[in-house]
């Protein structure tokens, strides 16, 4: 064990920006549209709170409230997929009829994660939220001027915790892509993105840890020729010279004469 450090090179982390929106309906038939124009997905979990219980007097126990995801969305548009998530029904030819039955949704979005060496391209967080409904959104429509502005809209929105093996319901899943394989995040991009020949599908909170945890987090590809590539996240596969690397995993096997013997996990 050395002793802690401060402030190394490469570090310093931070988290910006948001892109990558993604709707995903809940309806029978549909799949995952782009949501163009998204500007801010504003956090504001309910409960989670500390609540103090007390007998003769004095604390006895302190426990956790629910604790529920929800958010205040904002963008300039909005995919037309969306109008039925705030009751707007098309009936044909471009007439819509609002107040009518809002279905829930799920949603995709991209935060960024920088560091002092990278900046904002070292690595990204996808957030999966699931069961959401929005509140009607208020809506400002002024004349035109001289000084145009886009209009935004925002809309408020709660969830509906979904049921996981072995774990309290949820509601909303996050990935860190600096701690995932290339393999596996190109896996995960090509299900919740599509493919030639797969449509973008939300996957439940059960499919999404079954696809990851169940996934080597230590890749190693033999290409054929003698060369052999090793990836993984930082604290498994990490460039200790410019010339060698160090990899830090429980499938290395030190032959005792120089060599070593290492597989995938």
């Amino acid at each position: 064990m050395t002793r802690l450090s401060w402030d190394r090179v490469g570090e310093r982390f931070f988290e910006t920006g948001i892109d990558q929106g993604v709707l995903y309906p809940n309806k029978v038939g549909a799949i995952g549209v782009p949501w163009n124009g998204l500007i801010s997905v504003n956090e504001t979990p309910s409960g989670g709170e500390p609540k103090p219980f007390y007998v003769d007097g004095y604390k006895f126990q302190n426990r956790w409230t629910p604790e529920e995801y929800a958010a205040t969305l904002e963008a300039y548009t909005y995919p037309r997929a969306f109008e039925e998530c705030q009751g707007v029904s098309p009936l044909g030819n471009g007439l819509f009829m609002a107040e009518q039955y809002k279905i829930s949704f799920g949603l995709c979005y991209r935060t960024k994660i920088g560091n002092d060496s990278q900046g904002s391209s070292y690595g990204s967080k996808i957030h999966f939220v699931y069961n959401a409904l929005v509140s009607p959104p208020d809506r400002n429509y002024q004349t035109a001027s001289d000084s145009p502005q886009a209009n935004t809209f925002s809309w408020a929105i709660t969830t509906k915790p979904v049921k996981t093996s072995g774990k309290k319901p949820t509601a909303h899943m996050i990935v860190d892509t600096t701690l995932m394989t290339p393999p596996l995040l190109s896996s995960l991009e090509d299900l919740i993105y599509g493919k030639d020949g797969g449509d973008p599908q939300l996957p439940s909170p059960t499919d999404l840890i079954a696809l990851i945890v169940g996934w080597p987090t230590l890749f190693i590809t033999d290409h054929g020729n003698g060369i052999f590539t090793a990836s993984g996240p930082d604290d498994v596969v990490r460039l200790a010279t410019p010339r060698a690397f160090e990899i830090n995993a429980s499938t290395v096997v030190n032959n005792g004469d120089g060599s070593f013997d290492v597989t995938s996990y």
